[in-house]
């Protein structure tokens, strides 16, 4: 019987300590007893890359290194130069075939250069690049029309944006305006973006410059495993209202959550949570809003988006990477009531509606539809969580397995009943699954710090994933 072994670090840390991310590492055997001396190897697959004739890595970097801004970071010791991508696989400079089980920081819905999805986007590009929303055109209509189609409720009216930090910049400002309020509540441990007005609603400090935070209060996270109430979603609630009484004027403008927080470690919300923070919220006067940037589109496999694993319907859904498949295309989508707020004013982005992305992104939902995406999630991420927790059950330095589909999260720590992270055992895992037999093809590997996130291509075309229960954690 064959194995199939992966593990992915996740959770971005300060340079200085761990930039690091770690992904998975596959070993095929004959048997448990195979595993020490035969080299590890991905399966066949029918696709030969490009001959490379760029820059080396080496190159790349240096270049890297005196043109771009010093903010950036990289992965491993020595960086990974990748020119090629094809469905779930990434080839470097040498030809070498990786798994981005990383999937592009959970972009890749449809897997790289997915043929319809560039068919769409050439044909377009061959007939009209660019034009804005001030002309008619098909493309950003039927779009639209599509994307609405799979949103519950009254959620009918789309605005396209560049990303996801645009999108939940975009929500904050119609939550604002609707309501008449300017308090924002967000949950610690979130992320929704970097520009000056989301850093205030992300709550991880690796990712907070000193700028005023702009009227956004932060509440306890529901997180069953760290949490200070476990999984009691009730109790978590009732700090929200306790906030919302003591630390505002009685009136907020809105609520944000992602449903599984990706930055923050694959964190799925306390059971029951969002149903009684919606209420109490809505009572407030504030609007809530779901961030689907990460978990929409199928990838937590039980449900097209992660607001209904929680059995609600949100006033506003924001989205982004999956949307486009590696795109730059991001959407808000609410209420007609909440964007008649915007008439007021010219609303208006330059690309948002681009024909070109509009076309990609159509393209993206027909092939989630056509592949059964959403249920190749639920398969192979159900299978993946279990044999995570068989390992859990083997090794004590698995703290926590958690998550749905393929957006799952497995936790390190040093002490399972204090919960300490195991950072150094973490950076050390990340470098030697980088390098395993360098003469072998690896996977590509995503970390961060001490949480092991599988944010897989849903372009993973295995049957259910065999995990060795016998891999040396």
């Amino acid at each position: 019987m064959a194995f199939l072994q992966r593990q992915i670090l996740k959770r971005t840390v300060k340079e200085s300590k761990a930039k690091l991310n770690i992904c998975t590492s596959f070993s095929t055997a004959a048997s448990a007893s195979a595993v020490a001396t035969t080299p590890p190897q991905l399966p066949p697959f029918d696709h030969d890359p490009k001959p490379y004739t760029g820059p080396s890595a080496d190159q790349v970097f240096q270049k890297r290194k005196q043109f771009l801004g010093p903010s950036i970071f990289h992965y491993y010791q020595k960086p990974l130069n990748i020119v090629e991508g094809k469905m779930q696989y990434l080839f470097d400079e040498n030809g070498r075939r990786y798994l981005d089980a990383f999937a592009g920081i959970v972009t890749v819905s449809c897997g790289h250069c997915h043929p319809d999805v560039l068919n769409a986007i050439f044909e377009q590009s061959k007939l009209l690049q660019h034009a804005t929303t001030i002309y008619l055109h098909h493309a950003i209509a039927d779009f639209a029309e599509a994307l609405a189609s799979k949103m519950p409720g009254n959620l009918k009216v789309v605005y396209f944006v560049n990303s996801g930090t645009e999108a939940n910049e975009l929500a904050m400002l119609m939550a604002r305006l609707y309501t008449g309020n300017l308090g924002m509540i967000a949950l610690r441990n979130a992320y929704h973006g970097g520009s000056s007005g989301t850093i205030g609603l992300t709550a991880l400090n690796t990712w907070k410059y000193p700028i005023p935070q702009g009227e956004i209060h932060h509440v306890v996270n529901p997180d069953p495993y760290h949490g200070s109430f476990g999984s009691d979603a009730a109790r978590y609630a009732q700090d929200l209202q306790d906030h919302i009484d003591f630390g505002t004027s009685g009136k907020v403008a809105g609520f944000i959550a992602e449903t599984i927080q990706g930055v923050g470690g694959a964190v799925e919300l306390a059971p029951g949570y969002l149903k009684l923070v919606y209420d109490i919220v809505r009572k407030a006067g504030g609007v809530c809003i779901a961030d689907e940037v990460q978990t929409g589109f199928g990838r937590t496999g039980s449900h097209y988006w992660g607001f209904e694993t929680q059995g609600v319907i949100p006033d506003i859904v924001t989205m982004a990477k999956g949307i486009g498949n590696g795109l730059p295309l991001g959407a808000v989508v609410t209420t007609p009531e909440i964007a008649n707020v915007m008439a007021q004013k010219i609303q208006f982005n330059t690309f948002g509606g681009n024909p070109v992305c509009s076309a990609g992104g159509l393209a993206v939902l027909r092939v989630i539809d056509k592949e059964r995406r959403q249920a190749h999630c639920a398969d192979v991420g159900s299978h993946l969580l279990g044999r995570l927790r068989t390992l859990q059950e083997r090794h004590d330095i698995i703290g926590d397995v958690r998550g749905r589909g393929l957006m799952v999260g497995m936790e390190l720590v040093t002490d399972r009943k204090e919960k300490t992270p195991a950072k150094a055992e973490t950076a050390v895992l990340f470098e030697k699954l980088r390098g395993i037999n360098n003469s072998h093809n690896l996977m590509r590997l995503k970390s961060c710090s001490f949480f092991i996130t599988f944010l897989t291509s849903c372009a993973m075309n295995y049957t259910p994933l065999q995990i060795s229960s016998d891999a040396n954690c």
